[in-house]
Protein backbone atom coordinates (compact mmCIF):
# COMPACT_ATOMS: atom_id res chain seq x y z
CA UNK A 1 0.00 0.00 0.00
CA UNK A 2 1.54 3.51 -0.50
CA UNK A 3 2.63 5.80 2.03
CA UNK A 4 1.02 9.02 3.51
CA UNK A 5 3.57 10.90 1.33
CA UNK A 6 3.19 8.80 -2.14
CA UNK A 7 -0.53 9.86 -1.25
CA UNK A 8 -0.44 13.30 -0.74
CA UNK A 9 1.48 13.43 -3.91
CA UNK A 10 -0.82 12.00 -6.39
CA UNK A 11 -3.57 14.30 -5.24
CA UNK A 12 -0.76 17.19 -6.06
CA UNK A 13 -0.29 15.96 -9.09
CA UNK A 14 -4.18 15.52 -10.26
CA UNK A 15 -4.58 18.83 -8.60
CA UNK A 16 -1.49 21.10 -10.20
CA UNK A 17 -0.56 18.89 -13.76
CA UNK A 18 -3.87 18.08 -14.80
CA UNK A 19 -3.25 21.02 -17.05
CA UNK A 20 0.36 20.88 -18.00
CA UNK A 21 0.38 19.99 -21.87
CA UNK A 22 -2.22 23.34 -22.34
CA UNK A 23 -1.12 26.41 -23.87
CA UNK A 24 1.71 26.91 -26.96
CA UNK A 25 4.94 24.87 -26.22
CA UNK A 26 6.57 27.72 -24.90
CA UNK A 27 3.83 28.41 -22.64
CA UNK A 28 4.51 24.67 -21.33
CA UNK A 29 8.14 24.95 -21.19
CA UNK A 30 8.27 28.66 -19.42
CA UNK A 31 5.79 26.51 -16.71
CA UNK A 32 8.08 23.07 -16.47
CA UNK A 33 11.26 26.54 -16.32
CA UNK A 34 9.76 27.88 -13.47
CA UNK A 35 8.78 24.91 -11.50
CA UNK A 36 12.16 24.08 -11.26
CA UNK A 37 13.31 26.73 -9.35
CA UNK A 38 12.10 24.66 -6.27
CA UNK A 39 14.73 21.93 -6.97
CA UNK A 40 18.35 22.42 -5.23
CA UNK A 41 21.27 20.07 -5.35
CA UNK A 42 23.64 20.04 -2.36
CA UNK A 43 26.33 22.58 -1.98
CA UNK A 44 28.90 20.01 -2.04
CA UNK A 45 27.65 18.50 -5.98
CA UNK A 46 29.35 20.11 -8.64
CA UNK A 47 27.95 21.82 -11.84
CA UNK A 48 29.91 22.60 -14.74
CA UNK A 49 28.37 24.03 -17.69
CA UNK A 50 29.56 23.14 -21.15
CA UNK A 51 29.27 23.45 -24.88
CA UNK A 52 29.56 19.74 -26.98
CA UNK A 53 29.14 20.80 -30.66
CA UNK A 54 26.61 22.80 -30.20
CA UNK A 55 24.60 20.99 -27.02
CA UNK A 56 24.14 22.81 -24.07
CA UNK A 57 25.43 20.60 -21.53
CA UNK A 58 26.35 20.18 -17.94
CA UNK A 59 29.34 18.01 -16.19
CA UNK A 60 27.76 16.94 -12.93
CA UNK A 61 30.16 15.30 -9.81
CA UNK A 62 30.54 15.31 -6.71
CA UNK A 63 33.45 14.53 -4.39
CA UNK A 64 32.81 11.16 -4.11
CA UNK A 65 32.70 10.75 -8.79
CA UNK A 66 35.18 7.92 -9.40
CA UNK A 67 33.20 4.82 -10.53
CA UNK A 68 32.51 6.49 -14.10
CA UNK A 69 30.41 8.40 -16.28
CA UNK A 70 26.04 8.76 -16.44
CA UNK A 71 24.70 10.07 -19.91
CA UNK A 72 21.81 11.11 -18.76
CA UNK A 73 18.82 12.11 -21.19
CA UNK A 74 16.20 14.09 -19.82
CA UNK A 75 12.18 13.24 -20.15
CA UNK A 76 9.31 15.56 -21.40
CA UNK A 77 8.13 13.56 -24.22
CA UNK A 78 10.98 14.90 -26.65
CA UNK A 79 9.29 18.51 -26.33
CA UNK A 80 9.69 19.91 -22.87
CA UNK A 81 12.01 19.20 -20.28
CA UNK A 82 15.82 20.21 -19.81
CA UNK A 83 18.82 20.16 -17.97
CA UNK A 84 17.01 22.29 -15.19
CA UNK A 85 14.04 20.32 -14.91
CA UNK A 86 16.46 17.22 -14.24
CA UNK A 87 19.38 18.45 -12.46
CA UNK A 88 18.29 17.89 -9.18
CA UNK A 89 17.31 14.00 -10.15
CA UNK A 90 20.64 13.61 -11.66
CA UNK A 91 22.80 15.18 -8.51
CA UNK A 92 20.72 12.76 -5.88
CA UNK A 93 21.99 10.03 -8.83
CA UNK A 94 25.47 10.92 -8.70
CA UNK A 95 25.68 10.86 -4.75
CA UNK A 96 24.22 7.43 -4.26
CA UNK A 97 25.72 5.86 -7.72
CA UNK A 98 29.86 7.68 -7.04
CA UNK A 99 29.20 8.43 -10.75
CA UNK A 100 29.81 11.71 -12.16
CA UNK A 101 27.07 12.65 -14.39
CA UNK A 102 26.89 14.22 -18.56
CA UNK A 103 23.47 16.20 -18.61
CA UNK A 104 22.60 17.64 -22.01
CA UNK A 105 19.62 19.55 -23.53
CA UNK A 106 18.88 18.20 -26.55
CA UNK A 107 17.33 19.19 -29.36
CA UNK A 108 13.45 19.89 -28.84
CA UNK A 109 10.36 18.78 -30.68
CA UNK A 110 8.68 20.05 -32.98
CA UNK A 111 10.85 22.42 -34.01
CA UNK A 112 13.08 19.66 -34.23
CA UNK A 113 11.84 16.37 -34.77
CA UNK A 114 13.29 12.64 -34.96
CA UNK A 115 16.61 12.32 -35.46
CA UNK A 116 17.39 15.50 -33.84
CA UNK A 117 17.54 14.24 -30.51
CA UNK A 118 19.53 10.99 -31.01
CA UNK A 119 21.88 12.75 -33.34
CA UNK A 120 22.57 15.08 -30.15
CA UNK A 121 22.69 12.14 -27.78
CA UNK A 122 24.96 10.02 -29.84
CA UNK A 123 27.32 12.83 -30.30
CA UNK A 124 27.37 13.32 -26.50
CA UNK A 125 28.22 9.69 -26.19
CA UNK A 126 30.90 10.14 -28.46
CA UNK A 127 32.31 13.00 -27.14
CA UNK A 128 32.56 11.36 -23.57
CA UNK A 129 35.07 8.74 -25.14
CA UNK A 130 37.07 11.20 -26.69
CA UNK A 131 38.04 12.46 -22.94
CA UNK A 132 39.65 8.81 -22.49
CA UNK A 133 36.75 7.20 -20.53
CA UNK A 134 36.39 3.69 -21.53
CA UNK A 135 33.06 2.27 -22.92
CA UNK A 136 32.83 0.11 -19.74
CA UNK A 137 32.68 2.81 -17.40
CA UNK A 138 29.91 4.65 -19.06
CA UNK A 139 26.21 4.30 -18.22
CA UNK A 140 23.57 5.82 -20.98
CA UNK A 141 20.03 6.51 -18.41
CA UNK A 142 16.90 8.62 -19.01
CA UNK A 143 13.21 9.01 -17.99
CA UNK A 144 10.09 9.29 -19.86
CA UNK A 145 11.27 10.02 -23.45
CA UNK A 146 14.66 10.13 -22.48
CA UNK A 147 14.60 6.68 -21.23
CA UNK A 148 13.22 5.85 -24.94
CA UNK A 149 15.98 7.76 -25.89
CA UNK A 150 18.63 5.95 -24.13
CA UNK A 151 17.27 2.67 -25.64
CA UNK A 152 17.58 3.93 -29.15
CA UNK A 153 21.05 5.58 -28.40
CA UNK A 154 22.39 1.91 -27.35
CA UNK A 155 20.56 0.50 -30.61
CA UNK A 156 22.37 3.40 -32.46
CA UNK A 157 25.82 2.84 -31.61
CA UNK A 158 25.46 -1.04 -32.11
CA UNK A 159 24.65 -0.91 -35.61
CA UNK A 160 27.14 1.96 -36.27
CA UNK A 161 29.45 -0.09 -34.65
CA UNK A 162 30.32 2.09 -32.08
CA UNK A 163 32.15 0.32 -28.50
CA UNK A 164 28.83 0.12 -25.90
CA UNK A 165 28.82 1.52 -23.09
CA UNK A 166 28.29 -0.87 -19.89
CA UNK A 167 24.76 -0.40 -19.72
CA UNK A 168 21.85 1.39 -19.44
CA UNK A 169 19.02 1.98 -17.05
CA UNK A 170 15.52 4.04 -17.16
CA UNK A 171 12.86 4.99 -15.74
CA UNK A 172 8.98 5.17 -16.95
CA UNK A 173 10.78 4.94 -20.35
CA UNK A 174 8.37 5.59 -23.47
CA UNK A 175 9.26 2.67 -26.07
CA UNK A 176 6.25 2.73 -28.18
CA UNK A 177 4.98 6.11 -29.88
CA UNK A 178 2.73 3.98 -31.68
CA UNK A 179 0.76 3.77 -28.17
CA UNK A 180 -0.35 -0.01 -28.97
CA UNK A 181 0.16 -1.05 -25.06
CA UNK A 182 -2.74 -2.10 -23.78
CA UNK A 183 -2.23 0.15 -19.90
CA UNK A 184 -2.60 2.36 -22.21
CA UNK A 185 -6.61 2.11 -22.10
CA UNK A 186 -6.31 -0.27 -18.76
CA UNK A 187 -4.41 2.56 -16.88
CA UNK A 188 -5.87 6.14 -18.17
CA UNK A 189 -7.87 6.66 -15.08
CA UNK A 190 -4.78 6.12 -12.53
CA UNK A 191 -2.12 8.39 -14.12
CA UNK A 192 -2.35 11.70 -12.99
CA UNK A 193 0.35 13.15 -15.36
CA UNK A 194 -0.29 11.45 -18.97
CA UNK A 195 -3.43 10.49 -21.22
CA UNK A 196 -3.77 8.49 -24.19
CA UNK A 197 -4.59 12.11 -25.98
CA UNK A 198 -1.25 13.58 -24.45
CA UNK A 199 1.15 11.03 -25.86
CA UNK A 200 -0.43 11.18 -29.50
CA UNK A 201 0.22 15.04 -29.85
CA UNK A 202 3.72 14.62 -28.68
CA UNK A 203 4.38 11.28 -30.42
CA UNK A 204 3.51 13.51 -33.33
CA UNK A 205 5.47 16.03 -32.56
CA UNK A 206 8.72 13.87 -32.48
CA UNK A 207 7.96 11.51 -35.28
CA UNK A 208 7.28 14.19 -37.98
CA UNK A 209 7.00 13.12 -40.95
CA UNK A 210 8.47 9.36 -40.00
CA UNK A 211 6.18 6.46 -38.86
CA UNK A 212 5.85 6.15 -35.47
CA UNK A 213 6.85 2.44 -35.82
CA UNK A 214 10.77 3.13 -36.70
CA UNK A 215 12.55 1.31 -34.56
CA UNK A 216 14.70 4.45 -33.42
CA UNK A 217 11.58 6.06 -32.41
CA UNK A 218 10.06 3.18 -30.78
CA UNK A 219 12.65 0.97 -29.86
CA UNK A 220 9.95 -1.64 -28.90
CA UNK A 221 9.80 -2.51 -32.39
CA UNK A 222 13.53 -2.87 -33.08
CA UNK A 223 15.91 -6.01 -33.00
CA UNK A 224 17.31 -5.61 -29.86
CA UNK A 225 20.13 -8.69 -29.85
CA UNK A 226 23.46 -7.80 -28.53
CA UNK A 227 23.01 -4.78 -26.25
CA UNK A 228 24.40 -3.87 -23.28
CA UNK A 229 22.31 -5.13 -19.52
CA UNK A 230 19.09 -2.64 -19.09
CA UNK A 231 17.85 -1.91 -16.17
CA UNK A 232 14.04 -0.36 -16.33
CA UNK A 233 11.93 1.03 -13.06
CA UNK A 234 8.43 1.67 -13.63
CA UNK A 235 5.00 2.51 -11.91
CA UNK A 236 2.38 0.24 -11.56
CA UNK A 237 -0.01 2.77 -12.06
CA UNK A 238 1.47 4.60 -15.44
CA UNK A 239 -0.04 4.37 -18.55
CA UNK A 240 3.11 3.60 -20.34
CA UNK A 241 3.64 0.45 -17.93
CA UNK A 242 3.27 -2.08 -20.89
CA UNK A 243 5.66 -0.66 -22.55
CA UNK A 244 8.39 -1.31 -20.17
CA UNK A 245 6.97 -5.28 -19.81
CA UNK A 246 7.02 -5.48 -23.52
CA UNK A 247 10.33 -4.51 -24.04
CA UNK A 248 12.17 -6.38 -21.28
CA UNK A 249 10.15 -9.66 -21.97
CA UNK A 250 11.15 -8.95 -25.72
CA UNK A 251 14.84 -8.09 -24.84
CA UNK A 252 15.20 -11.18 -22.81
CA UNK A 253 14.40 -13.39 -25.57
CA UNK A 254 16.80 -11.96 -27.41
CA UNK A 255 19.28 -13.10 -25.15
CA UNK A 256 19.74 -9.11 -23.57
CA UNK A 257 20.22 -9.05 -19.77
CA UNK A 258 17.03 -6.89 -19.34
CA UNK A 259 15.09 -6.22 -15.90
CA UNK A 260 12.01 -4.53 -14.61
CA UNK A 261 11.24 -3.60 -11.02
CA UNK A 262 8.09 -1.76 -10.78
CA UNK A 263 6.46 -0.14 -7.87
CA UNK A 264 2.84 -0.65 -6.96
CA UNK A 265 0.91 2.16 -6.96
CA UNK A 266 3.66 4.67 -8.44
CA UNK A 267 3.37 7.00 -11.13
CA UNK A 268 5.12 8.37 -14.04
CA UNK A 269 8.58 9.12 -13.17
CA UNK A 270 7.95 8.80 -9.31
CA UNK A 271 11.86 9.10 -8.54
CA UNK A 272 11.65 13.06 -9.44
CA UNK A 273 10.15 13.36 -5.99
CA UNK A 274 13.09 12.82 -3.59
CA UNK A 275 10.47 12.67 -0.69
CA UNK A 276 9.03 9.58 -1.49
CA UNK A 277 10.16 6.24 0.31
CA UNK A 278 9.63 4.37 -2.62
CA UNK A 279 12.54 7.10 -4.69
CA UNK A 280 14.76 6.00 -1.73
CA UNK A 281 14.39 2.66 -2.44
CA UNK A 282 14.82 3.04 -6.82
CA UNK A 283 17.67 4.51 -6.00
CA UNK A 284 19.23 2.23 -3.79
CA UNK A 285 18.24 -0.35 -6.95
CA UNK A 286 20.10 1.73 -9.65
CA UNK A 287 23.22 1.40 -7.19
CA UNK A 288 22.77 -2.53 -6.83
CA UNK A 289 22.12 -2.92 -10.71
CA UNK A 290 25.36 -0.66 -11.25
CA UNK A 291 27.23 -2.59 -8.92
CA UNK A 292 26.36 -6.01 -10.18
CA UNK A 293 27.15 -4.89 -14.16
CA UNK A 294 30.52 -2.94 -13.22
Amino acid sequence: MPGLASKIIMLFLRAQLSGWSEGTIIEQRTRQEKSARIFHIPKHVRSQLINIDGIPSELIESPDSNAGTILYLHGGAYALGSINTHRELVARLVIATKYNALAIDYRLAPENPFPAALEDALLAYKWILTKGINPSNVIIAGDSAGGGLAIATLIALRDKGIPLPAGAFCFSPWLDLTLSGDTIAKNGKHDPILSSSILEMYAQYYSGKNKASNPLISPLFADLRNLPPVYIQSGMNEILLSDSLRFCEKAQRSGVDATLETWEDMFHVFQLFSFLPETTDAIKHVVDYLNRIR
